[in-house]
């Protein structure tokens, strides 16, 4: 009988979206097979402290006071794969050893490199996108540059950073009325769940969103919007040869599908699949595949779409979502099992790509033969 695999599955974090990550973290956890694998939940407080507890997600939602007294969890060295407890007075505690993490940390230290370069240096396999495909999926202005380049349809966009702006306030307000059409949405490059963007219908309100858009991220974006936007939704599954899911479509409560709408009132209308015509599935999909690979993505993503109304609408990429919700209402989990790949199913599977991706990269080389030269 094979053993269990042991599964870190780390949630909370130091983000705007750490609350969202709890509710994904309880459901994957949930749903782990427990049959396959060994679950080690680890939550992470919103400053940054790594435990370990099997009322971990409870502790996180609750703040609880218990957080300050247990001890920190640390990575005991490269390559044991290896988590230790640590007390405040430097006693050591428990050991625990995993196989495989799988991060559900949205947003900021979690979704956009950092912590993936941390599991790269401990040698470490971890589900989905690695160091680059996670920061680039994650910084909105990259993101479009880069499926700009690669042909990929985009919409019109402008950024700049929080120091230009102090200096060229009204030029720059100036520069987005004369270049884009209203009305405009205003985000923060790094950070998703609609966490902090506006969508502004007129000149007047642009200043105030930008201005909130920067209590979120030292650069932000401002995008033309799309009229009568069709909201896409597409899930992919893979590494090298991804698959996708049927796509979907979100009809928000909202303005756009806002954090309220998405996890607060719990009112906005998932179809699936959405109603499109056969061309335009078979261009979504490509785009999702194009733009997977082009951001150099794996394990998983979700794929967002504009899609003006109309059998011949436009259809533009919007965003990759690297690590997408996991919640019981989020639309990538339920995309897939339209597909034929139910919840377990889809954890099994995104834990296999972890290992395959890992056990092809220890395949290459980290040294190479030299002389004495730099003695």
């Amino acid at each position: 009988m094979n053993r269990k695999l042991k599964v870190g599955v780390i949630f909370g974090g130091k983000s705007g979206e750490h609350e969202v990550s709890l509710v994904s973290g309880e459901s994957v956890i949930k749903n782990l097979d427990r049959e396959k694998y060994e679950v080690l939940p680890i939550g992470i407080t919103k400053w940054g402290k790594w435990f370990t507890h099997p009322q971990a997600i409870k502790l996180l939602k609750e703040n609880s006071e218990e957080l300050l007294k247990l001890p920190e969890l640390i990575f005991s060295g490269t390559g044991k794969r290896e988590l230790i407890e640590i007390y405040s007075d430097g006693t050591i505690g428990k050991t625990y050893k995993i196989d495989v993490v799988f991060p559900v940390l949205h947003g900021t230290f979690g979704e956009d490199g950092t912590i993936q370069g941390l599991f790269e240096i401990y040698d470490v396999p971890y589900v989905g996108s690695g160091v680059l495909g996670s920061s680039v999926g994650m910084d909105k202005i990259v993101m479009k540059h880069i499926c700009k380049s690669a042909g990929i349809p985009v919409v019109d966009f402008l950024w700049f950073n929080k120091k230009k702006w102090i200096k060229n306030k009204n030029y720059l307000l100036e520069k987005i009325k004369n270049r884009l059409k209203f009305p405009v949405f205003v985000k923060p490059a790094n950070l998703g769940s609609s966490v902090g963007i506006t969508k502004v219908k007129e000149y007047k309100e642009l200043e105030s969103a930008i201005n909130l858009a920067f209590e979120f991220d030292r650069r932000i974006i401002v995008e033309e919007g799309v009229k009568e936007a069709r909201e896409i939704e597409i899930s992919v599954l893979g590494n090298e040869e991804p698959l996708v899911s049927v796509p979907g479509e979100i009809i928000p409560s909202r303005e756009f599908y806002s954090y309220e709408a998405k996890y607060v009132d719990d009112s906005s209308r998932l179809i699936i699949p959405a109603k499109l015509e056969p061309k335009q599935v078979e261009f979504i999909e490509d785009i999702a595949r194009r733009a997977y690979i082009e951001l150099d993505a794996s394990g998983f993503a979700r794929i967002d779409l504009l899609v003006e109304k109309g059998d011949k609408g436009k259809i533009y990429f919007n965003e990759i979502n690297t690590i997408p919700g996991f919640t019981s209402i989020s639309m990538y989990p339920r995309l897939w099992q339209y597909s034929g790949i139910s919840y377990p199913q889809l954890l099994d599977k995104l834990i296999e790509l972890a290992i395959e991706r890992y056990e092809q990269k220890k395949q290459l080389k980290t040294s190479i033969e030299v002389q004495d030269w730099y003695k």
